[in-house]
């Protein structure tokens, strides 16, 4: 698809790497859209885009920047394995397995091919992401290989383009302008590092007849084998850090797994269970009971991500500042505290002064949730307030409504500056709201249906999913169990009947 590339030096005083031969002459009123990320969200986005009618949408230039070869995210494997000095493509590992049954993973309407696992490998998840991007005929607004630098916003609140400095698959540097930006890229690739005291004396100090000491963050965690004969420690409480803790276990000659107090350890046998460390010593890892670990020599963070967006602190659009915790900096423009962006409305649309409400959209920040339903529903929410502007109230209006937002967590006992942008209850009913809103501003057609199918909102309820489907991969039935299983009916209807069976069998032995 065409993009409007722009002469900045003629606008805005703004230096073009690109040669006069590439700038061209198009209709100023034309509505131009940057989404960058080709993972789940940014397909979410596109394809709601591209699902508007034709007459709303007639003229526009639509283009999705993806710095990778080819679309999925995340679950897109490494070109090639990025050594210690270096940050991964992706936090992706070949023996990863999704946590989630499939049927809950998916696109509305787009359900996983039939014979596919309940909890499938990456390579599943990879292909469904291929598969959705050529089935929509997507792949033609998307540029591979192609890195967004910079963005920057040149006007005013109400008027202006995005100035985006994108690095093509040749090196060559282009600026290109947009009207509205939408960031798709997703979260998990700054990694948080946290800082003991005491680490570096315990890095130091490496015992002479052992292997030297390490600290490695799990973005960079690939094989189980990198740990045969080491003793490991696994910091971390989240799902990333219970597999990777399941997997070391069987290779390390000894594992501690250190979590949270109000965390569950991870079912794994032979794991040493530690609270939080408190420090290091030159010879030990300090835990807050008091506790003592002194064998261990390789550390594993998995500790999480920094929500951070290189290309828009670049352009001087989001600032950071990791000791903010208050909304004292709303009118003062975008920033993030590493784990909250913010002002947001609904966790998706920018409402820095600096530029109309709808001009800067972020798909995919929300966390602890599915993300292509998720993803779809902010989508076609973004879509019609491109399209139509009044949707959104003004600016002040959506700066009362998140403050009356952040009120109400904290007095449920919840920081919105912590959690960032998790939603401790009513998922389903953030996804059905956006589309009651839509519905009732006149934007969509009130066909009666909530967002949310009623069997997604029923899946978190199937307890024994996972541990029935793990009892067929060890019976050897997952064909008896997939035969016939095509739509969403089915793979909701074999999800009942699966987490029954596994209820039942569990009740009979005294399991639970």
């Amino acid at each position: 698809m065409p993009v409007r590339q722009e002469n900045f030096s003629a606008i805005a005083g703004v230096t073009s790497t690109n040669s006069a031969s590439h700038v061209q002459e198009i209709d100023p009123s034309a509505k131009s859209i940057a989404i960058v990320g080709a993972g789940s969200a940014g397909l979410a986005m596109l394809k709601s885009l591209l699902d508007l009618p034709e007459h709303t949408r007639k003229g526009w230039d639509i283009v999705l920047y993806e710095q990778r070869r080819d679309v999925g995210g995340l679950w897109l494997p490494d070109h090639i394995p990025a050594q210690h000095s270096e940050l991964p493509e992706t936090p992706l590992y070949p023996r990863l397995h999704t946590n989630r049954p499939v049927p809950t993973m998916t696109y509305p309407g787009f359900p996983y091919p039939a014979n596919t696992p309940l909890f499938p490998s990456h390579e599943h998840v990879e292909k469904y992401h291929r598969d959705y991007a050529n089935h929509f005929n997507l792949m033609s607004y998307i540029r591979l290989n192609h890195t967004v630098l910079s963005s920057s916003w040149i006007g005013n609140s109400t008027d202006g383009v995005w100035n985006i400095v994108v690095q093509d698959h040749n090196g060559n540097k282009l600026h290109n302008a947009h009207d509205h930006l939408v960031v798709a890229g997703g979260r998990n690739h700054i990694p948080h590092i946290p800082k003991f005291a005491g680490q570096d004396i315990w890095l130091e100090n490496s015992p002479r007849d052992g292997p030297k000491r390490e600290i490695l963050h799990s973005v960079w965690y690939r094989e189980p084998e990198e740990f045969t004969s080491r003793s490991v420690l696994v910091v971390g409480s989240g799902a990333s850090a219970q597999d990777v803790t399941s997997q070391v276990c069987l290779t390390a000659r000894r594992t501690y797994h250190s979590i949270r107090n109000n965390s569950a350890p991870p079912v794994v046998t032979d794991v040493i269970v530690k609270p939080e460390i408190s420090h290091f010593t030159s010879t030990s890892i300090v835990f807050v009971d008091g506790s003592i670990v002194s064998d261990a020599d390789f550390i594993i963070l998995g500790t999480g991500y920094e929500l951070r967006i290189p290309f828009l602190e670049e352009g001087n659009e989001l600032a950071v500042k990791p000791e903010a915790h208050t909304n004292e900096t709303y009118r003062e423009g975008l920033v993030t505290n590493l784990r909250y962006l913010f002002p947001l409305h609904q966790h998706i649309f920018s409402l820095s002064p600096s530029y109309p409400t709808n001009a800067l959209a972020f798909i995919g920040l929300l966390r602890k949730t599915s993300p292509c339903p998720s993803n779809t529903a902010q989508s076609v929410y973004v879509a019609h307030a491109i399209a139509n502007a009044s949707l959104l109230p003004d600016r002040e209006d959506l700066l009362q409504q998140l403050a009356a937002i952040e009120k109400s967590l904290r007095s449920r006992g919840y920081d919105p500056y912590y959690i960032g942008h998790r939603i401790p209850d009513g998922k389903f009913d953030y996804q059905d709201n956006l589309k009651t809103y839509l519905q009732k501003h006149g934007a969509l057609p009130d066909d009666g249906k909530k967002f949310v199918e009623g069997w997604r909102r029923e899946a978190p309820g199937f307890q024994c999913l996972a541990r029935g489907w793990k009892r067929v991969e060890d019976l050897g039935t997952q064909h008896e169990w997939l035969d016939g299983i095509i739509t969403e009916e089915d793979w909701a209807g074999l999800m009942r009947r699966l987490n029954d069976w596994q209820l039942k069998w569990e009740e009979e032995y005294g399991l639970i």
